[in-house]
């Protein structure tokens, strides 16, 4: 796996001496990608030819040394566009040493022809050491008859180094004084998961004599993120100071935030054992295909993760996404089910290339938060990757409910008399101050359209604390949850210190 920019350059050159015919390079900035390949065969040897394909231009010469053999090769071919399948055909009769540099091959290798092209490259083009270099969006899947034969290389995003130089650098030439090092972080900071133009043009946007926006480049970033289906920023506002209960899991996220490596990325997973239903048994094998993915992502970035478990209502999802804000870090919506496709292959490459945008925004230090109804039909694999343990959320105690209502009765503008809230979750109560306040009625009014889910599904709520008592950490009071029918919900210090958090 290709960690930064250097190791990207000594994979280049170990192709390059070992003369690989075949070399295929996933990229998020073609032209960078191209740029740094030319420098790297340009430096201990005269120019060798150079050429491009791509699909508007055609074939066309990069240097003179390649104008010279296109001209010997294909006449007034130069300046024409020719088929895929014709470049290929122009590439078997490259001259020693030459690199063919072939756009978005993605978009035309349905056709068997350009595949079996390409392949008949490998034993004509090793010889002379010439090299058919695909140029290939991040995620893609190379077809299967060409695995074996052609060298895969991922070109990294840019570095915190290379960022900070585009920062400085976009400074210096709109004659403005250097940043400070703490507003040059904070956009490195925005920019981390943006290729180098991209970075280099918001930059610019965003400058003027009174310094950078963040705001736009964080609108920037947001953007690239939003491009590959099933991720999403979240946009809400929520913070700890939002959230009634729940005292536990919100001092271990603050400590892990606060931490040593602190997470740069809160990426939140809701529904997740919905996500991965099938694993194993879809007859697709789409599901099981992308449950192996995500298994050795994780396993191999060491990413850190807490499953958070419990009956609809109970703030799982609301504590995700205030992580995130709580911690001064985006927080992004990782949707599994938006990234399946038709078409086979896609899939996965979705999810590579959506994983890729994480691993890029993150630096390599994301912190995955995932919800779940129930935790039986999650895959165990996945939840062992969850390193961080598994919280469970009960429906809230009296004190509890207390914080909540006073939460919402001050957000909603509400008063009055509150209505018999026993075993009602923190979402409920937020819906009857809602409804009270967007009804404007009272709140023992707005309470008699609410039937609370502990009545509606209270053999599923009692099932889910009986499955997860002495198994899981309580999301409320230190210690592992422990669950009795004829005992009340834990008390003591920890609900003391609500104001506390």
């Amino acid at each position: 796996m290709i960690r930064n920019t250097d190791e990207f350059l000594g994979a280049l050159r170990a192709a390059r001496r070992t003369a690989t015919p075949l070399v295929a390079v996933r990229t998020a900035d073609p032209a960078s990608s191209m740029k740094l390949a030319t420098e790297v065969f340009c430096e201990h040897e005269a120019a060798p030819p150079l050429l491009s394909w791509d699909v508007m231009t055609g074939l066309s010469a990069l240097n003179n040394a390649g104008k010279k053999m296109l001209d010997r090769i294909t006449g007034e071919m130069a300046a024409a566009a020719v088929g895929p399948a014709a470049a290929l055909d122009v590439a078997t009769r490259l001259e020693d040493d030459a690199v063919l540099f072939y756009a978005n091959p993605q978009r035309v290798w349905h056709d068997a022809q350009v595949v079996q092209g390409i392949w008949n490259l490998r034993d004509t083009l090793k010889p002379i050491g010439a090299m058919l270099l695909l140029s290939l969006p991040p995620g893609t899947i190379v077809p299967q008859e060409l695995t074996q034969d052609v060298l895969v290389l991922d070109e990294p995003l840019p570095s915190e180094a290379l960022l900070r130089a585009i920062v400085r650098r976009t400074f210096d030439e709109a004659k403005l004084e250097p940043p400070s090092e703490a507003d040059e972080t904070r956009a490195v900071d925005a920019l981390l998961g943006l290729a180098a133009f991209p970075a280099e043009q918001v930059v610019a946007m965003s400058l003027s004599k009174r310094g950078l926006d963040h705001d736009q480049l964080w609108e920037r970033k947001r953007q690239v993120i939003e491009q590959a289906p099933g991720l999403t920023v979240w946009r809400g506002g929520e913070t700890f100071q939002d959230i009634g209960g729940c005292v536990n899991i919100k001092r271990f996220l603050q400590a892990v935030l606060n931490g040593a490596e602190p997470p740069r990325v809160i990426v939140f997973c809701d529904e997740i054992e919905k996500a991965f239903a099938g694993t194993g048994t879809d007859l697709s094998g789409v599901t099981t295909e992308m449950t192996g993915t995500i298994l050795s992502w994780m396993q191999n970035r060491d990413a850190e993760g807490s499953v958070l478990i419990g009956p609809p209502g109970t703030a799982k999802s609301m504590i995700a996404k205030a992580t995130g804000n709580s911690g001064g870090i985006p927080t992004i919506a990782f949707d599994l089910s938006a990234m399946k496709n038709g078409i086979i292959g896609s899939s996965g490459e979705r999810l590579r290339a959506a994983l890729g945008i994480i691993d890029a925004v993150s630096g390599g230090q994301s912190l995955w938060l995932a919800t779940c109804n129930s935790i039986a039909s999650l895959p165990p694999e996945l939840r062992r990757r969850f390193t961080l343990g598994t919280f469970f959320f009960d429906l809230p105690s009296p004190e509890e409910r207390e914080a909540i209502w006073r939460i919402y009765t001050t957000k909603y503008q509400v008063e009055g008399c509150r209505p018999e809230d026993e075993s009602w979750t923190g979402a409920e109560i937020r819906e009857c101050c809602r409804k009270a306040s967007r009804l404007r009625i009272s709140l023992e009014e707005s309470a008699s359209y609410i039937v609370p889910v502990a009545r509606s599904a209270a053999e599923q709520i009692d099932g889910l604390r009986q499955q997860s008592s002495g198994k899981y950490l309580s999301a409320s009071h230190p210690g592992v949850y422990e669950y009795s029918r004829t005992t009340p919900a834990p008390r003591g210090r920890a609900f003391r210190e609500l104001s506390e958090v």
